[in-house]
């Protein structure tokens, strides 16, 4: 696996195949698009050398192989590695813990110490859990805390991630980078609620957002809700989030949940909230720090299984879980864990299911990148490989259903395919991709990948709908093997070729 990005180069791929020799079977498959592709990457103003396509039987023959040896950012379809990748290595079954521990004696309700909480990297503690954490720690006996609140993440050893890098929306909560100690995505929920007779709006957020200082610059006005403020502007050398701009009436209440700047100022201002309801008293402060040895356990929390974190990760595109889920991979090697170990993780998990895939590049796992990269054969022969492996249904239905559920509730929705596939979607700028199951009559299952890179991506949905829909007419056609070439020595078998 390559750390680095280079520009493809698709004649020295193919003199590479030539020279190290590939199956004759492969080498020959079909890559001439359908016609209805080709006619909706023309209507897209898009060369057919910025598309990589592949559509194989499970198990079987390849019906159509495009570009698929070149690496192309596949946008959030990298979200299938990483969840294939921890499914395999960590289990199904898989939690982690979030600690709270405590150092100095305790009598009658006072801690005359710190109050210490240890992060294991959970991708999914909400307020709410994070409540009921506080809460089990509240019902040991303490009330009144003398100490610090110490903050220890040290599960992760990475640096905080700048939340404007990527697309210039520091709030944006997917932006939110890494932590092991990730309460509520570092995230406030931002509600707007019209005043008609003072003819003004209020600003309510929940959780309090600490020492961010809310500066609210709206107008309200008559009119259709055709436009209103989406997000605010963070001026961290003053310490506020504003919002300005005209806000119509009509819009009623209207809610947006905003990533805040400071993880440490996030979780004192999240802690005193939820302390003092409890009942309980903090006078310390908080700070970053590790937990000493004889810092004694008063409770935990364990995570929802990586079955249900992978399925939030897929149906809703969770940029944010799969960043924790591709580091939590350095867990399987020795601490501490870091990118580094979890790419690490990644590639030996590469070859031992005998997929030399040199041209993968990975950035952090949930495809919110420029640098990350796959071929699109790559991408089938690990769908491939999960659909015969026993974690298979746990992937499979992680997916979104084609007009159905999560990210393609509405999209497929009355076409033929609707119902029929388990697909994983990815879209950035210059980025089109869609990657998952097409299912059939009698068991038979087609893999589908399809990666567009080129400016004009953005207009190419099209391209996309009309490969989808090929493949889903092959389905319903003859299941003989005539003309068809194979990926496997059993080209016409409904199973795993041993």
């Amino acid at each position: 696996m390559r750390s680095e990005i280079s520009d493809p180069v698709p004649a020295l791929v193919l003199l590479i195949l030539l020279v190290i020799g590939v199956p004759a079977a492969e080498s020959i498959a079909q890559t001439t698009l359908p016609p209805t592709v080709r006619v909706e990457l023309r209507n897209s103003n898009i060369p057919e050398s910025a598309y990589g396509a592949m559509v194989m039987e499970a198990g079987g023959r390849i019906l159509l192989a495009h570009n698929d040896r070149l690496p192309m950012n596949p946008a959030s379809v990298m979200k299938i590695i990483t969840t294939h990748a921890a499914l395999d290595l960590l289990g199904p079954a898989f939690s982690w813990r979030t600690e709270v521990l405590a150092t100095g004696p305790l009598g009658e309700g006072r801690l005359d110490g710190d109050i210490i909480l240890k992060g294991g990297g959970d991708p999914k503690l909400t307020m709410e859990r994070f409540w009921m954490l506080l809460r089990d720690a509240r019902a040991r006996g303490i009330r009144d805390i003398a100490g610090d609140l110490v903050i220890d993440r040290s599960v992760f050893q990475v640096d905080d991630v700048d939340p404007g890098q990527f697309d210039g929306e520091p709030t944006r909560p997917y932006n939110a980078g890494p932590d092991a100690l990730l309460i509520n995505y570092r995230s406030a929920r931002v509600t707007f609620i019209p005043d008609l007779q003072s003819r003004s709006i209020r600003i309510v957020t929940e959780p309090p957002v600490g020492s961010v200082r809310i500066v609210n610059e709206l107008s309200a006005i008559d009119g259709a809700c055709d436009e209103w403020p989406e997000r605010g502007e963070v001026d961290l050398a003053r310490g506020s989030l504003t919002f300005r701009g005209n806000f119509p009436l009509a819009c009623g209440e209207r809610v947006r949940h905003v990533l805040l700047p400071d993880p440490l100022d996030y979780v004192q201002a999240l802690f005193r909230h939820l302390w003092e309801g409890l009942g309980g008293s903090f006078s310390g402060r908080a700070r970053f720090g590790s937990s000493p040895a004889d810092a004694r356990p008063i409770a935990s929390i364990e995570s929802a299984s990586l079955a249900d974190i992978v399925r939030d990760i897929n149906k809703n595109s969770n940029n944010v879980m799969a960043r924790q889920l591709f580091l939590s991979l350095g867990l399987l090697r020795e601490p501490p864990v870091t990118l580094d170990n979890s790419r690490e993780a990644l590639s030996a998990w590469l070859l031992q299911k005998g997929i030399a895939a040199q041209e993968i590049v990975v950035e952090n796992g949930s495809g919110l990148s420029r640098k990350e990269r796959v071929a699109p054969r790559t991408l089938a022969r690990l769908l491939e490989s999960a659909w015969f492996a026993p974690i298979g249904p746990e992937l499979a239905s992680s997916l979104p259903v084609a007009g159905v559920d999560g990210t393609l509730k509405r999209r497929f929705a009355g076409t033929a395919i609707a119902g029929r596939a388990h697909l994983k979607t990815g879209f950035l700028d210059n980025v089109r991709s869609i990657a998952g199951f097409l299912h059939g009559q009698q068991g038979r299952t087609l893999i589908v990948v399809s990666i567009i890179n080129h400016p004009n991506a953005r207009a190419a949905t099209g391209v996309q709908d009309a490969l989808l829909e090929w493949a889903g007419r092959t389905l319903t056609e003859s299941t003989g093997c005539a003309g068809m070439q194979s990926a496997s020595p059993h080209p016409c078998t409904r199973t795993r070729p041993p």
